[in-house]
């Protein structure tokens, strides 16, 4: 049986939550890696709740991290193996949280760092309701090993804005994977806008935060 996730969470700076982010972290990490951004977004975002869960399982890499799925890059398959498998204790969270917040599936947006993102991506595209937005940072469109996007258009339920964000400097995961994610994700018909922050590796720079706070406003007031 799937753990149970969870994870630190932010309460609206304006009291009650109109809006919910949910914040998917990296490989190795735990929820408490991106919960601060919400902090750092509360004025653009004063009527969102945040949270941050914890990836089901303990990291293989790292030893109190945690993983979405494992990564061995033994088996060119083992991302889309591994984003299906845990693509469902996802889906039970966020139905969860968006029930515990009284919110429609409407009111959320899912903001994913490295493997984060592609469970972002996986999730967020196949939910009943699109949600507001996605935002990918330093990440990769998962498919399964040399299948064009075409292929996955039948699984594609919700076409939700999304920003990506990628350093030019990763040497963990290139910036040509924003261009293979933008190419994927527009064949199927998925609108994408995309930030390169100049300088910067595999992390999250000031500009990049910017970038994904104020496209979030803004998908969040035009889907009200």
């Amino acid at each position: 049986m799937a753990a149970e996730l969870d994870g630190p969470r932010l309460e609206p700076r304006s009291g009650k939550a109109k809006r919910l982010v949910v914040f998917l972290h990296g490989y190795g990490a735990d929820g408490n890696d991106l919960i601060e951004i919400g902090r750092a977004w509360q004025p653009l975002l004063a009527d969102t709740a945040f949270v941050s869960p914890h990836a089901p399982e303990p990291c293989a890499q790292a030893p109190v991290g945690r993983q979405w799925f494992p990564l061995t890059f033994r088996d060119p398959d083992e991302r889309w193996v591994g984003v299906n498998k845990a693509a469902p204790g996802l889906e039970k969270f966020l139905e969860q949280e968006l029930a515990r917040r009284q919110l429609p599936p409407s009111a959320l947006a899912l903001v994913g760092f490295s493997q984060g993102t592609m469970m972002a991506l996986h999730a967020g595209l196949r939910r009943a309701v699109a949600p507001a937005a996605i935002v990918g940072y330093s990440g990769i469109f998962v498919l399964a090993n040399n299948a064009a996007p075409e292929m996955i258009a039948a699984d594609i339920r919700a076409r939700p804005p999304v920003l990506l964000v990628h350093g030019d400097r990763d040497d963990l995961i290139p910036v040509q994977a924003l261009f293979h994610a933008a190419q994927g994700l527009a064949a199927i018909g998925i609108p994408t806008e995309w930030h390169i922050s100049h300088g910067v590796g595999h992390g999250i720079d000031a500009e990049g935060l910017r970038h994904g706070g104020e496209f979030l406003a803004r998908r969040f007031a035009l889907s009200r």
